[in-house]
């Protein structure tokens, strides 16, 4: 009879996102607690037999009581197993998430993995958990799969958090370190790893499911849950990777043509439906006019009330003011000073300054300011 699971890891709830303004924040630790409950509603579709978590459920030792009281509804849909793995956000020290979660009380189905011993499974299957103590651990700890004794007959699965040594970039590698050839040495059927955050391959035996849900403009392939199917011991599992991110994080650089401005409402490349669930970073590039710059600048306001949240950046958009341009903003007063002013400052060492105060200057004029 087949055993399968799914595999996540890297949940990070409780996230602050301090980098992004208060209500986009909130948007987003609100989407990862419900890419909790589309993995629990995908693992009672796929009728799974657990659902195993590779560490750092949560981002932070310090995460508030509300923020785990709505973990533990999150994961109601499923009414199979969990297993819950301290990672080094959230290791397993005296006073921590795990242990305020017990006393706010966990359904019986619901298994802290606080302590390297075997859990048993259905369907004849044993994780062998390796959670970290500390947040730092120069040490291997899932070395005791090697010497973990099961029946004969059981499928074992490794359940760790860390850096697979030698494969990972050399910047992933400083601590929590996991042999490369563990799942072969210890003669497990599958290891399900956590820490990076991609959706990624090691060996047969050996994924990384990365974090379900996007929180980083980094082209990893997040997004992922893996579901893990065995036949039986010593059988190659098949793996299915299954997109379950609620959000898309988008990084585009765009060549602002003169007389465009258009083409950055389709810089991100998603239909208009999906635009709404996109947090995105732009940069604009090119050498254009003030009308085209303005034109730029309109349309980027008008991406930005489409999406989550927007970061742009013009600072390598050049702007080179036409005649017409110059003409637009004729006037007198004030502005017509103003205006001779920068048009000298052109040929000038403050040319890129003056550039911009044109650009400015013709926004207001075209606004009616």
């Amino acid at each position: 009879m087949p055993v399968r699971v799914i595999h996540t890891a890297d949940l990070q709830i409780g996230k602050g996102f301090g980098r992004f303004p208060p209500e986009i924040a909130g948007r987003l630790r609100t989407e990862r607690l419900e890419t909790v409950k589309r993995i629990a509603a995908l693992a009672t579709d796929r009728q799974a037999d657990a659902v195993l978590v590779a560490g750092d459920c949560f981002d932070d030792v310090a995460v508030a009581d509300e923020t785990l009281r709505r973990f533990r509804v999150a994961l109601e849909p499923f009414a199979g197993p969990w297993v819950l793995l301290p990672g080094n956000h959230d290791p397993a020290i005296v006073e921590s998430p795990w242990s305020r979660l017990r006393r706010l009380g966990l359904p019986e189905n619901v298994s802290i993995a606080d302590q390297p011993r075997p859990i048993e499974l259905p369907r004849r299957a044993v994780v062998l958990p390796a959670p970290l103590t500390r947040r730092r651990d120069a040490a291997d700890v899932s070395a005791w799969f090697e010497a973990a004794h099961t029946e004969e007959g059981v499928i074992r699965i490794g359940l760790a958090h860390g850096s697979v040594a030698g494969f990972l970039p050399e910047a992933s590698e400083a601590a929590n370190p996991i042999a490369r050839d563990r799942a072969a040495r210890a003669k497990l059927d599958y290891l399900a790893l956590g820490d990076w955050h991609g959706c990624l391959e090691v060996d047969q035996r050996s994924w990384y499911a990365g974090t379900p849900e996007p929180d980083r403009f980094r082209s990893n392939d997040p997004g992922y849950v893996l579901e893990v199917t065995i036949d039986g011991p010593g059988a190659l599992p098949h793996i299915e990777p299954i997109r379950v991110a609620g959000l898309r994080w988008i990084e585009r650089s765009l060549e602002v043509t003169p007389g465009g401005g258009e083409e950055v409402l389709d810089a991100l490349g998603v239909p208009d439906g999906e635009l709404e669930r996109c947090v995105a970073r732009l940069e604009l590039r090119g050498v254009v006019d003030l009308a085209s710059h303005a034109a730029a600048l309109e349309a980027l306001e008008e991406l930005r009330s489409r999406v989550v949240h927007l970061e742009a950046a013009d600072d390598h958009l050049i702007i080179e003011p036409s005649q017409d341009d110059l003409d637009a903003i004729a006037g007198t007063g004030f502005v017509g000073e103003a205006l001779q002013r920068l048009r000298a400052e052109l040929a000038g060492p403050q040319a890129a300054r003056a550039r911009r105060a044109l650009a400015l200057l013709y926004g207001l004029q075209q606004r009616g300011g």
